[in-house]
């Protein structure tokens, strides 16, 4: 390697310390304006429906809920753990893409890309068919171990093609196994009459989440997301590249370990509650990386509450499209990112 190389790779570095102390003020109001937006749009996401309920009356059932009132009924029952969901799963989904971009130095990593909501699905296809019993607790654990499959066969194939492990590499691989692993999943729907029943989680959608989808997804999302926000500055070392965090102290091995365990954690219970919603983990990253710099110390907060509103805003849009019929939201998330993905595969093809 030559002077020059170096040199150049010295100043990359350089800059890339600089920028990790950049925009904390851009970031402070991206959370605050963020959260408001995100109270907003969830208001909105309730008060929208085959019923149609205005934000007074939604405010009143949720401080002085009449359980005489069937539009009390609906909002309780139905809409807030509806409007919830689609928070904590955006948030669950954006958290896991900036996780894996960081650990992997990838651009194009994604819980969708990468094979890992794909496995998840499978593993609930295996779960409806052959256990047909299953409670929702036991289909969230199907849910973790599928995404774990999914990641292991992604990484596994990248690992033993020719050249190593590049972004575009990966991108085919996590395309391959997905396919390879969304085609077992339909002939085993076809095959063991599941079919309806599963369609729910391949098309992706918020409209069965119930309270007790919310109350097994919350634990997760404590443990999760306290973890990703106390790996957030590891992760921001080992973006710098593995040479870079070693020579800096970081244990670049545990911390890859407790970022993947992070990963399919939150993308599991992800999968579990929404199913297959793909491009969020994608999408919202690169938007904050954009806003705040390239500090995961402010990127995980700021990702879990834009990919938490991206999703209720695609609910949103889910249910206004073609009403009273609703569109699966993995159709309005798959066509805002399927051009993004595009557009940064074409920019690191270049480099290949």
């Amino acid at each position: 390697m030559g002077p020059g190389v170096k040199q150049s790779r010295s100043a990359s570095t350089e800059q890339h310390i600089k920028d990790i102390q950049k925009r904390p003020l851009v970031a402070t109001i991206i959370m605050i304006a963020g959260l408001a937006l995100l109270v907003l749009s969830m208001g909105i996401s309730i008060s929208l429906g085959a019923a149609d309920i205005d934000l007074q009356t939604v405010w009143n059932a949720l401080l002085h809920f009449n359980p005489d009132l069937t539009q009390h009924q609906i909002i309780q029952e139905l809409r807030m753990p509806r409007a919830l969901g689609a928070g904590l799963v955006g948030a669950f989904l954006a958290v896991s893409g900036a996780i894996m971009q960081g650990m992997t130095r990838n651009p194009l990593a994604s819980p969708s890309i990468m094979g890992v909501t794909d496995g998840a699905a499978f593993a609930i296809a295996i779960a409806f068919a052959f256990f047909p019993h299953t409670s929702s607790l036991q289909l969230m654990l199907f849910s973790f171990a599928g995404a774990g499959l999914g990641a292991c066969l992604v990484f596994g194939i990248g690992s033993v093609s020719r050249g190593g492990l590049t972004p575009v590499k990966l991108a085919l691989a996590g395309a391959a196994v997905g396919a390879f692993l969304s085609a077992i999943s339909s002939a085993i729907a076809i095959r063991f009459d599941v079919a309806q029943d599963i369609s729910f989680w391949f098309a992706g959608g918020l409209a069965g989440t119930r309270w007790l989808s919310i109350q097994l997804i919350v634990p997760v999302a404590l443990i999760g997301l306290a973890l990703a926000i106390i790996l957030s500055r590891s992760i921001t070392v080992l973006s710098l590249g593995d040479d870079v965090a070693k020579g800096l102290g970081q244990r670049t091995r545990l911390v890859k370990v407790l970022g993947t365990v992070v990963v399919l954690l939150l993308t599991g219970a992800a999968v579990s509650v929404a199913g297959t919603v793909g491009f969020i983990g994608l999408i919202i990253p690169h938007i904050t990386r954009f806003l705040v710099g390239v500090d995961y110390r402010w990127i995980i907060p700021c990702s879990a509450i834009l990919g938490g509103l991206l999703l209720v805003l695609a609910d949103i849009g889910a249910r206004m499209v073609n009403p009273p019929f609703e569109t699966p939201v993995g159709a309005i998330t798959t066509m805002i990112g399927v051009p993004f993905f595009l557009y940064l595969a074409r920019r690191e093809g270049r480099g290949l």
